[in-house]
């Protein structure tokens, strides 16, 4: 799924936080076994904190795992996450926080950064999943696959003919929002597919697989010729409301969007709006505004519209791989090196 704030994968000095001696871990139980083989096998001493109610948390390093956040999100936290979130706020020793997503666009981690707490992400982790997803949902849409769902549900045999005949997708122009990790993925997808592309980035340096790459500001120009617009952009400033009333309008009737990037990237109200009147052909969105999505969101029950849980990102394996993204910043610390992924700005 797409990263929140500016992120650069160095920076130029870190001083060691607390002697190789003493490192003392803020980490889920579930993480714990693991973290134990690991660093025992690396020669680290180190003690393992976990959030006690009431108590003072004397972590000097947090890393906060998928399961701490669990089925939290940026608007409804759970109680267990709380905790978690609780003890790093108070935590006066906290130096350094690795999160499990490529974003930190939590009020938690803006308010440590800003204190003063170095934050890592695990961008690059998810990026080949949620590629895969923002592709099934590109399929799922191409190939009807939402009507032919509704046709089971009625037991009723319906082939696609006539004006549910799909087009084919080789020969479509897709428009690419975000050309990091996730982007240039999908775009090797949606190449591998036989459609063609434009790219739209924070820079206007040419990307050579699209036939034209533009900057976020000059979206508009390239709307009108888009069948598909994919958002796998960071929430930024340039990005914040990006896709609004007018670059909707801009689209053609029978364009599909994919967002798998973050929720206020696009004007929710008018794409349900477009989405309602005909003026947008569908969308697949795994990021809202509000989330978990509200039950009385009309998108629930629009049937040119797929509704997932913002899980783009999720699959079996991500754990080892963020696991092993803050072990290799553990050792860059330990050593004095720039930590990886490290929030900037």
């Amino acid at each position: 799924m797409g990263s929140a704030g500016a992120q650069v994968r160095t920076q130029r000095q870190l001083t060691p936080m607390t002697p190789m001696s003493d490192l003392r871990i803020l980490c889920s139980p579930a993480e714990a076994p693991a973290l134990t083989q690991a660093l025992s096998s690396s020669g680290q001493r180190f003690i393992l904190r976990h959030p006690e109610d009431g108590q003072p948390c004397d972590a000097q390093v947090a890393f906060v795992s998928r399961d701490i956040t669990g089925a939290s999100t940026k608007f409804q936290i759970t109680p267990e996450t709380a905790r978690y979130y609780e003890a790093m706020r108070h935590a006066p020793d906290l130096r350094w926080v690795h999160v499990h997503s490529a974003g930190a666009d939590r009020e938690i981690y803006q308010s440590l950064h800003a204190r003063g707490v170095a934050i890592t992400t695990s961008q690059g982790a998810s990026d080949a999943v949620v590629a895969q997803t923002a592709i099934g949902g590109v399929l799922a849409l191409a190939r009807r696959l939402p009507l032919l769902a509704a046709d089971q549900r009625d037991r009723a045999w319906r082939p696609l003919l006539g004006a549910r005949t799909p087009r084919d997708l080789a020969g479509q122009h897709a428009v690419v929002v975000g050309w990091g990790g996730i982007g240039q993925r999908i775009g090797e997808l949606l190449l591998a597919l036989g459609l063609t592309l434009s790219v739209v980035r924070h820079s206007g340096t040419p990307v050579p697989q699209a036939r034209h790459t533009a900057r976020y500001e000059d979206l508009a120009g390239v709307l009108p010729r888009a069948d598909w617009l994919v958002l796998a952009c960071p929430l930024t400033p340039a990005t914040r409301d990006l896709v609004d009333r007018q670059a909707l309008a801009t689209l053609p009737a029978h364009a599909s969007i994919v967002n798998v990037a973050r929720g206020h990237v696009i004007d929710e109200a008018a794409l349900i709006e477009a989405l309602a009147a005909g003026r947008l052909g569908s969308a697949f969105l795994d990021v809202f505004q509000q989330e978990p999505l509200p039950p009385a969101s009309p998108l629930w029950a629009m049937d040119n519209v797929i509704v997932t849980p913002h899980s783009a990102g999720f699959s079996d394996g991500n754990q080892a791989r963020v696991r092993s993204l803050f072990l290799e910043n553990l050792r860059r610390w330990t050593s004095a090196e720039p930590l990886a992924n490290r929030l900037v700005g």
